[in-house]
């Protein structure tokens, strides 16, 4: 891999019914590939419309898998402390094989405490229930013996190399770089007690520094940095959106930085959000004095929590492309994008 990698994440949030969100996030990856990205992540969130669109990962990423030929497939991420581990090593090797081996399977051990609840599960047991199902996919990912001398098929081949680990905390920032995996981190994410107004980048340097820390001689690191990002060629129209979309998720401002939202700025709900707004150059320019992610090998950009209007979210994949993520390190695969 020569410099950085470029992703597009969705949460599947788009304005309609379910089909329609499905739909227009599928038009979203295409126009991804079409752009020169490297990768599409989404999200899997179970019960919660709101919060996620998608309980099922695998069956969009096959879906998109038969309408792209190049870009990576990626799962942002698997809860996996609610499934079962050789079902979604089932699920992912198919994706794999019908993808022509484009996935690659982000897990993580969260999921919202009414969510294990559903699924009949002690939310406090999430991080005892994750790492044993990790350890069960990963021997089923490896070709490891099922019970009675049965083994995954279709075979995973390399997909246990394709792991990636997402999270918030130190711990399991030293995990994904034991054994090798990749490191996912938030667009966002809460300031520890006592260091309420910590940059996002100077919190997630540490994790950062965990990983690496840990990582096998030899084993090349994988760190894919998440943000929020939207693109428009007028500032002040990007800014409006972002205003319209902030302001509906005034909790999640009030959760990271424990301030009040509701007297702040458009601007200052951006920053308060860690989210990177406006014309091509005024995001260029936050972006590069992101410490954390000019240390990631892969740039992963989403247009939650302003969550703009698909036409706005097509213009902000093609602007990023042709006018912002060249300037942080990346270059486009395949043909170079025309954003006129």
């Amino acid at each position: 891999m020569s410099g950085k990698q470029l992703g597009f994440f969705t949460r599947v949030l788009d304005e309609g019914p379910p089909g329609r969100r499905y739909a227009l996030a599928v038009e979203q990856v295409r126009a991804a590939e079409a752009a020169g990205y490297d990768a599409v992540a989404v999200a899997q969130h179970h019960l919660d419309g709101d919060e996620g669109g998608l309980p099922s990962p695998f069956v969009l990423l096959g879906h998109a898998a038969a309408v792209t030929s190049r870009v990576r497939l990626t799962t942002g991420v698997v809860t996996l402390a609610l499934e079962d581990p050789l079902r979604v090593a089932e699920d992912a090797a198919v994706v794999d094989h019908l993808s022509g081996g484009r996935l690659e399977l982000g897990l993580a051990s969260g999921g919202s405490p009414a969510a294990f609840t559903a699924f009949g599960l002690d939310p406090a047991e999430r991080r005892t229930l994750f790492d044993d199902k990790l350890d069960r996919l990963v021997a089923a990912l490896r070709g490891e013996d099922q019970g009675e001398g049965r083994v995954l098929y279709p075979p995973a081949e390399s997909l246990a190399d394709r792991i990636w680990l997402a999270t918030f905390t130190e711990p399991l920032a030293v995990e994904a770089g034991r054994r090798g995996f990749g490191l996912m981190l938030s667009r966002t994410q809460p300031r520890p007690e006592g260091e309420r107004d910590l940059r996002l980048d100077t919190l997630q340097e540490r994790l950062v520094d965990a990983y690496l820390a840990h990582l096998p001689t030899g084993v090349a690191p994988r760190i894919s940095v998440a943000r929020s990002v939207f693109v428009a060629e007028d500032e002040a129209a990007a800014l409006a959106h972002a205003e319209t979309g902030l302001r509906r998720v005034v909790r999640l401002v009030e959760a990271t930085s424990g301030r009040d939202a509701a007297g702040l700025s458009t601007r200052e709900l951006v920053a308060a959000t860690d989210s990177h707004v406006g014309g091509p150059e005024t995001v260029r320019d936050s972006l590069a004095a992101d410490t954390a992610l000019a240390r990631a090998t892969h740039l992963s950009f989403q247009v939650h929590s302003i969550d703009p209007p698909h036409p706005e979210v097509l213009r902000s994949i093609a602007l990023v492309a042709a006018e912002v993520a060249p300037a942080l390190g990346w270059s486009p695969a395949g043909a170079l994008v025309d954003a006129g």
